[in-house]
């Protein structure tokens, strides 16, 4: 699978958040954010590339640049009126150079460097799934823990964080939904489907909701990857499978995968952020980053537009009072380097190596305002091998798995994170995407508990109730003598943890 996190990803420190705000100088407006859509027809014509074009915030000048797209060659597929955000499709290889040159225009560029149509589909990352046979094992050993689920003697990762005890007191609110930006949910699943909150669920992509009956489902059993996070963040205790960090809460799918190629591209993630905000969502899950670029460079003036644009609708998300979580990256960097080596980007086309400044360059949404980032540990409360990690980068740290060198003593014995598939399946995966739910469920019970807490106060909150380990003496996970990642910081805040792994016991107390 394509770039989710299980894939490589990035975070921000505080600093970088504020220099961030200024830099850009803009914040989006109060009120819906709903979406015009001009024409269906014409925005499945597609032309060669897809564009964002952010505006002044007064109606007369959106309207005015609305105007110029056709005149530059475009067509406007989707104008988020109440963020400045226009949409558009355009074969004309100028269209970027003309649009930013129209009064009104803050930024514009091509969210993409291919045209639109199939580039093939790729699959990253093999999950392992749990065989009739094994799972029948790991029932018998789950049934001499009164209230266990069947499957959750291997779920060392609910027990990591006291979630399993936490059920116990409160299971979270209905009145708190998660959503998952990612490749679709399965809510046919019988784990899922009680939590399942159909209504504020849709397919993004393209950058048109669509809430008809199913849209939010993953293409195939092989975009699993949104199912597994959602199982992770809500799967109910019904007696059946696995269980959730909140299984009292509800989830929601909002699918930005392209099905194509199966790329996260920036004008679906904008309408995520916005449908999420409109439709009462209080938190969301986004363990990825938007394609085509991991690194969005501000003296690129297509990468520019995509941190504006993305920005400016995870922003209104958050002025309507949602918390959005991102992943930290498997790439095991240093998250607050001068310099990373990015030879991935654009991923939708020939990657060129660059070498980038992580506080100039920024990875989307991680590095963005106020979006809380997630570094993965194993069931030794150590950070998994693969997780990036950086001091005032990473916020705070939760259970993704670890299969190398912290393996559970579990029926399994994988030290991966067990969790819900398409077609009512379970497999194991790991992941800095298996970090963000976890964080995300734990978000989920502090909002349960205090339900008129912003987005910034359960921030505060998630920081306050983690537990931090502290730098380890030593990170020589191979043991070849070498330190595989340096850890700095304190027993209060330090690089691999932020300000600690989440614990869900101690949330709903």
């Amino acid at each position: 699978m394509p770039h989710l996190r299980s894939r490589r990803r990035l975070a921000l420190a505080v600093p970088v958040v504020l220099s961030l705000t200024a830099s850009l100088g803009f914040l989006p407006a109060a009120a819906s954010a709903a979406p015009s859509v001009e024409s269906a027809a014409r925005a499945t014509d597609a032309p060669d590339l897809a564009y964002v074009v952010n505006t002044k915030l007064d109606p007369r000048t959106i309207a005015s640049v609305k105007k110029a797209v056709p005149a530059a060659g475009g067509t406007v597929v989707t104008t988020y009126e109440k963020i400045g955000v226009i949409v558009v499709h355009s074969s004309n290889p100028e269209f970027g150079k003309e649009i930013r040159a129209v009064r009104g225009v803050r930024s514009a560029g091509a969210t993409r460097t291919t045209p639109l149509t199939a580039a093939g589909t790729t699959d990253e990352g093999a999950a392992r799934f749990l065989s009739k046979e094994q799972a029948a094992k790991v029932a018998s050993v789950s049934a001499d823990t009164p209230g266990s689920e069947p499957l959750e003697a291997d779920q060392w990762d609910l027990r990591a964080i006291g979630a399993d005890r936490a059920a116990q007191i409160n299971p979270g609110s209905r009145k708190v939904t998660v959503a998952v930006i990612d490749t679709g949910v399965d809510d046919t699943h019988p784990d899922l489907a009680p939590n399942f909150s159909a209504d504020q669920s849709a397919n993004c992509v393209g950058g048109v909701a669509d809430t008809s009956a199913g849209a939010w489902r993953p293409y195939t059993a092989e975009d699993y990857h949104g199912t597994h996070v959602a199982g992770e963040i809500a799967a109910a205790r019904n007696g059946i499978g696995v269980a959730g960090v909140a299984p009292g809460v509800k989830v929601s799918g909002i699918k930005v995968s392209d099905p194509d190629n199966g790329l996260f591209y920036p004008e679906s993630v904008v309408c995520a952020f916005v449908f999420a905000a409109d439709h009462g969502v209080e938190i969301t899950n986004n363990s990825y980053y938007v394609d085509p670029w991991l690194y969005n460079c501000m003296d690129d003036p297509d990468q520019k537009a995509i941190v504006d644009a993305v920005n400016r609708a995870q922003t209104y998300a958050q002025k309507k009072g949602t918390l959005n979580l991102a992943s930290a990256g498997n790439s095991n960097d240093d998250l607050n380097s001068d310099a990373i080596v990015d030879d991935s980007s654009p991923d939708d086309s020939t990657p060129v190596e660059r070498t980038i400044d992580p506080h100039e360059c920024f990875d989307v949404p991680t590095q963005l305002p106020g979006v809380v980032t997630v570094s993965a540990t194993g069931v030794q409360n150590l950070k998994s091998y693969y997780s990036s990690y950086g001091k005032g980068v990473v916020d705070i740290a939760a259970p993704g798995g670890d299969r190398l060198y912290q393996l559970p003593d579990t029926p399994s014995k994988d030290g991966r994170i067990l969790s819900t598939m398409p077609n009512g399946a379970y497999a194991f995966l790991q992941g800095t995407s298996m970090a963000s739910p976890h964080a995300a469920g734990v978000a989920a019970l502090l909002k349960s508990k205090y339900p008129h807490a912003t987005p910034a106060v359960l921030q505060a909150l998630l920081k306050a109730q983690a537990d931090n380990p502290g730098c380890p003496a030593s990170y020589d996970q191979n043991g070849d003598g070498t330190q595989d990642a340096v850890c700095e910081g304190g027993k209060r805040v330090n690089g691999f943890y932020g300000y600690g792994i989440v614990n869900a016991l101690r949330a709903v107390k």
